[in-house]
């Protein structure tokens, strides 16, 4: 084996000769004068490689100035994807989560108690941005409302088929610490209207009772949980404020909102619930955290396409094919959840696709139009729900309702 190795040294020491680059003819001299010096150090030329040094086996050495990127390394880089993809896999899987009734599964990266905090956050913005606009207490309207919203939160309780997790109801107060102006920020945030939004009629037809039953039959054959934590421990509240907006929401925490200029439109209580039920519904399926999220995602992908489209066209085509699809949809299963809570709470159910058609017909006229750029229209809004199959589920709940006796668990 001896000369196997002789041969290959000599071998390695031709093919370095002729592959190595040649250093410049003025710098041979050092070169040669180095060449008994087996500790010669290479030294740095102006063009920003080493020079050569010659080892006691006359072997020249040549190696780069500076060092290799990582990246460039194979082993490196496909470390880097491998961690990537982990860190991706155990995000992804240990923050989705399953929606009550629908069974639909969305990716969460925001906390609960995140969730909550921002909530509240907002609610109190909104109590000082309306300072002097929100009706007392006892005011016959407040009262009403509190009433509806309360049996909406008992009517959620049972749906959950849990013990009593989250204090009474009680009425917000006029007070708080934030600048006046942030209530009606807030709002308007909430309220602001979606470019090209009354374009897509045709997208809704994706949004049907299909949809619906594909997901739940997915989740019941997995075996899938509901996703309940988040309503536990909530302190709800209720705030009527005197404005003429038409507009009601519910804050991530508990927090209703309603305005008075919804109340001039819906006057009965069936209509009142079907508004409050939907609402309450959206924080059932944490919505607003699911579109923070989606929102982080856009931004992402928004920066990584501005490298190569012009940001106009990323704008406008990132809202058309991927926000108003997704808020839709959110839309259509807050109308299904709502539509169940109301009528376990002794509502008629059968009002609510009147309700959303009115909704249409308002937000003509309102500022309630920009609230609904995102939904459906308010026909196709209407005529979903009415031939749903969660319409015949919600009668039967009803009847069940009045008769007195209680339906539980029937989001699990």
């Amino acid at each position: 084996m001896a000369w196997y190795r002789r041969s290959k040294l000599g071998f390695d020491t031709i093919c370095r000769y002729f592959t190595a680059p040649k250093p410049p003819i003025n710098q041979l001299s050092k070169l040669t004068s180095a060449s008994n010096n087996p500790i010669s150090f290479p030294k740095t030329s102006p063009t920003g490689y080493r020079y050569y040094y010659v080892d006691s086996r006359q072997v020249r050495h040549f190696k780069p100035r500076g060092f290799k990127r990582w990246i460039d390394n194979p082993r490196n880089a496909l470390i880097a994807v491998l961690v990537g993809s982990g860190i991706g896999v155990t995000m992804y899987f240990g923050n989705v989560e399953t929606i009550p009734y629908t069974k639909r599964r969305h990716l969460v990266l925001l906390s609960k108690n995140m969730e909550r905090t921002i909530g509240e956050s907002q609610f109190q913005n909104m109590k000082a941005g309306f300072k002097g606009k929100i009706l007392p207490a006892m005011h016959p309207e407040s009262v009403r409302v509190r009433m509806i919203s309360k049996d909406i939160i008992e009517a959620l309780q049972r749906g959950l088929k849990k013990e009593q997790v989250w204090t009474d109801l009680s009425y917000g107060s006029e007070s708080g610490s934030a600048s006046e102006t942030r209530g009606k920020e807030m709002l308007m945030a909430m309220t602001e209207e979606t470019t090209a939004g009354d374009k897509w009629e045709g997208k809704d037809e994706v949004l049907n009772d299909m949809w619906v039953d594909e997901t739940r039959k997915k989740g019941k054959d997995k075996g899938v949980k509901s996703a309940t934590a988040h309503l536990e421990g909530l302190k709800w509240e209720v705030l009527v404020v005197n404005d003429h907006v038409v507009n009601a929401f519910c804050l991530p925490g508990g927090k209703i909102v309603v305005f008075t200029g919804l109340l001039e439109h819906f006057r009965t209580d069936e209509e009142i619930a079907t508004i409050i039920g939907h609402e309450v519904a959206h924080a059932v399926a944490r919505h607003a955290a699911e579109q923070i999220t989606k929102n982080l995602w856009f931004t992402i992908g928004q920066l990584i396409l501005y490298q190569f489209v012009m940001p106009d066209l990323v704008n406008t085509m990132s809202n058309l094919l991927l926000k108003l699809p997704f808020s839709r949809r959110m839309e259509i299963e807050a109308d299904y959840i709502g539509l169940l809570l109301m009528a376990s709470a002794g509502y008629d159910p059968r009002v609510a696709p009147k309700v959303f058609e009115k909704l249409g017909q308002v937000s003509g006229d309102s500022a309630l139009r920009d609230y609904l750029s995102t939904h459906p229209s308010g026909k196709r809004r209407s005529k979903l729900l009415s031939e749903a199959s969660v319409m015949q589920e919600a009668i039967s709940i009803y009847r069940e309702a009045i008769a007195g006796r209680e339906v539980d668990g029937f989001f699990l």
